[in-house]
């Protein structure tokens, strides 16, 4: 941790949890317009959503390619939401760099539950130990959803 952010570089590529360095107007751009999750999503909430969790960005030469957060206690629980990798980066691995940094993150360390929500990544995720919901976690979950929020 280099002033309470936490770097890590593979070969071209940085991904930091400092937020200075991120470029929200990129990350608001790609969720609002790119993503399948966050379409019409304001600026506004996206950095709200940035202020009030652990962020990564992912850059080459400085320029952000990527973005990940985490919304958690830092104690128990985390939220994996918002990854992305740019489509002309996506297939080089950094993907998997995002998420080795992720869990790799001092304050994520000993977290008893992680979550997430994909539609199309499974495969990633799975390398990370990641599994579907077994039977017995469904009954017990519960949801409020409104996929249209942002419309």
């Amino acid at each position: 941790m280099i002033n309470n952010h936490f770097e890590q570089k593979f070969d071209e590529v940085l991904i930091s949890s400092n937020k200075t360095l991120l470029n929200i107007e990129f990350i608001h751009q790609y969720l609002s317009i790119e993503s399948y999750w966050a379409k019409n999503i304001s600026f506004e909430t996206v950095e709200k959503s940035i202020e009030n969790s652990v962020c990564f960005g992912v850059y080459i030469n400085n320029i952000q390619i990527g973005f990940a957060r985490v919304v958690t206690d830092k104690a128990t629980f985390a939220y994996l939401a918002d990854v992305f990798i740019i489509k002309e980066q996506q297939g080089n691995g950094f993907a998997k760099h995002l998420m080795n940094t992720i869990h790799s993150h001092p304050e994520l360390l000993g977290l008893r539950r992680w979550y997430l929500t994909t539609r199309d990544a499974h495969s990633l995720y799975q390398q990370f130990d990641w599994q579907p919901i077994t039977d017995e976690l469904k009954s017990r979950i519960m949801t409020i959803s409104k996929p249209d929020i942002y419309k």
